[in-house]
C-alpha cells in the first residue's frame, strides 16, 4: 500500500504534547502503515483474544528487519511508545496504545537435519513442527501449535514436554531483535550476553525481535494425549493424579484441567455440555513403559474419553486440546508452592461438580523435572522453583467472571508463592511480579543501556 491508495487520509495522532503524522513512517517502509479508518486496519491489530480491545494510534506490518528498525526509529523520534505484536495471542490494551509493530509477515523458516532451526517472527510452532518431522525432530512448542514461536518463547515457553526437556528458552541459540535504540543486533550467550539474558524471559522489554534460532529435540513419537473423566470423578481422580505425579520421572509430564465445554462443531458430544476432567500425559521414553506408568490414571474412575497412545509428535495439539478459533477469553493465573489435599478441596469448592462456575477451564500443570534445573546460560525466568502453574479462562462477557476468577486465586493463596509465569500475566503491573529482584536488576540495566529513551511500552512496567 502506498499513501495514494490509502482508503482513509493517515489521520495525525494527536497526543498531550505533539502532533504526529504517519506518512513519514509510511515513506520509509516497505510494508503497511495503516491508520484507524484504513481498511488494513482492523486485520492487522486484531488479536486472537477478541475481548481484548487493540486499537493503536497506527500499525506497521513489516515486511522486512529494516521496516522493523524505521518503525523503533520513527517512534524514539517522535516521542512514541512501540509495542510489538505476531500472531496477537499475548496483547495487553493498556501496552498498544501509539504504535504497533506486527511481525507475522516475517516467515522465514529453516530446519537443519542436524537439529535446530531458524524462524521469522511471524511464524506458529506448526509450521516448524511439520518441517522437522521428516528427520525426527521436534521443538519444544507450545500447549497448541497454532502460538507464535517469538512470545511463546521470549515469555519462557512451557510446554507438553518441558519436564523432559526444559523450557523453550533452554534451546534457544540467537536472538535477532531491533533493540528500542533502533539497531538490529544479534544476541548469543557470547554477543550481547547481557542482551541475551534479558531476551530469553523478558518478553518485549527490550526490543521487538525478527528472528530466532533453537535447537530441536530427537523425539519423532512420544506416548500421551488426553484421558476423560465425568467432572463427578473431579475429587477422585485428582486424588490419584496428585499421588501419581509426585512419583512421575522427568520422561512424563502431566497436568489436570476441569472443562465446561458448550455444545457446539468439534467438540465430542460426550464432554459437550458438562463438567468433565481431562487428565494430560506427554511421556518422551518408551511407549510401552509410557503406558505402564499411565496405568494408574486410567484405573482412577470410568472413562469417558481415551485419546492417550502413541503418536507422532505432529500430533502434540492432541494433549492440551486448546481452541483454535479466536476466542474472547478472561485469564487469570497464579503459581503454587505446593498442591495439598486441602487445596484440591478449595479448588473444588468453588469449581467441582454441583458448582456454578463460568470458567470454561480450570488447569494445573505440575512443573519440576528439567524446568527447575534450567539450560546452559542463565535467563530472566524466575519461576524455576515453583512445583505447579494454575491457569483459569472464562468467556469474558459472561457475568461475575472475574469475581469468580479471583475468588479461584484467593482460596488458593495459602499455597500461592514464588514468581509469576511470563506468559501466564495478563496486566502490565503483573509482570512485576514475574522477576526476583537480582532480574529486575539485570532487566532494567538492559534497558538503560539498549532501549535509553523508553521506546519499548512494556520496559516501562519495570520503572
Amino acid at each position: 500500500m502506498t499513501i495514494t491508495e490509502t482508503t482513509a487520509p493517515f489521520e495525525p495522532f494527536v497526543s498531550f504534547e505533539h502532533t504526529v503524522s504517519f506518512a513519514e513512517l509510511e515513506a520509509r517502509t516497505q510494508g503497511t502503515v495503516a491508520v484507524p479508518g484504513d481498511e488494513e486496519y482492523d486485520a492487522l491489530v486484531s488479536p486472537w483474544n477478541v475481548a481484548i480491545p487493540v486499537r493503536p494510534a497506527a500499525v506497521v506490518a513489516a515486511e522486512t528487519d529494516q521496516d522493523v528498525v524505521e518503525a523503533v526509529r520513527f517512534a524514539a523520534e517522535n516521542g512514541l511508545r512501540v509495542t510489538p505484536q505476531a500472531t496477537g495471542h499475548g496483547p495487553m490494551a493498556e501496552l498498544v496504545t501509539e504504535l504497533l509493530v506486527t511481525t507475522k509477515r516475517l516467515d522465514e523458516v529453516v530446519v537443519h537435519p542436524e537439529g535446530w532451526a531458524r524462524v521469522g517472527a511471524g511464524v506458529k510452532w506448526l509450521r516448524v513442527v511439520e518441517a522437522a518431522a521428516p528427520f525426527g525432530l521436534a521443538p519444544l512448542s507450545g500447549s497448541i501449535t497454532d502460538v507464535g514461536i517469538v512470545g511463546y518463547t521470549t515469555g519462557g515457553g512451557l510446554g507438553p514436554m518441558a519436564r523432559t526437556y526444559g523450557l523453550a528458552i533452554d534451546k534457544v541459540r540467537a536472538i535477532e531483535v531491533v533493540t528500542g535504540d533502533g539497531v538490529l543486533r544479534r544476541a548469543t550467550a557470547t554477543e550481547h550476553p547481557e542482551l541475551f539474558f534479558a531476551l530469553r524471559g523478558g518478553k518485549g522489554m527490550l526490543g521487538i525481535v525478527t528472528a530466532i534460532e533453537f535447537d530441536l529435540v530427537h523425539q519423532p513419537m512420544f506416548y500421551g494425549g488426553s484421558l476423560w473423566f465425568d467432572g463427578a470423578d473431579a475429587a477422585s481422580v485428582i486424588e490419584r493424579w496428585r499421588d501419581w505425579s509426585d512419583e512421575l520421572p522427568e520422561l512424563g509430564t502431566t497436568s489436570f484441567a476441569l472443562f465446561q465445554l458448550p455444545e457446539m462443531p468439534g467438540v465430542p458430544p460426550q464432554l459437550a455440555g458438562r463438567l468433565t476432567l481431562s487428565v494430560r500425559y506427554v511421556w518422551t521414553g518408551d511407549a510401552e513403559e509410557g503406558a505402564r506408568r499411565f496405568a494408574a490414571i486410567r484405573e482412577a474412575a470410568p472413562v469417558i474419553l481415551d485419546d492417550v497412545a502413541h503418536k507422532p509428535y505432529t500430533a502434540i495439539d492432541s494433549v492440551h486440546t486448546d481452541p483454535l478459533d479466536p476466542t474472547p477469553a478472561y485469564e487469570a493465573a497464579a503459581v503454587l508452592t505446593d498442591f495439598p489435599q486441602e487445596a484440591v478441596d478449595a479448588l473444588l469448592a468453588l469449581t467441582g461438580p454441583g458448582v456454578p462456575s463460568p470458567q470454561v477451564l480450570v488447569e494445573v500443570r505440575q512443573m519440576g523435572g528439567a524446568i527447575a534445573r534450567g539450560g546452559e546460560h542463565r535467563s530472566a525466568f524466575a519461576s524455576r522453583d515453583v512445583a505447579y502453574s494454575l491457569l483459569t479462562v472464562g468467556i469474558a462477557d459472561i457475568p461475575g467472571v472475574e469475581k469468580h476468577a479471583a475468588a479461584i486465586l484467593e482460596a488458593m493463596r495459602p499455597w500461592t508463592g514464588g514468581y509469576r509465569l511470563p506468559n501466564f500475566t495478563f496486566t502490565p503491573e503483573q509482570y512485576a511480579d514475574a522477576y526476583d529482584e537480582v532480574t529486575i536488576a539485570r532487566l532494567r540495566r538492559a534497558i538503560r543501556s539498549y532501549d535509553p529513551d523508553g521506546v519499548m511500552a512494556i520496559g516501562g512496567v519495570l520503572g
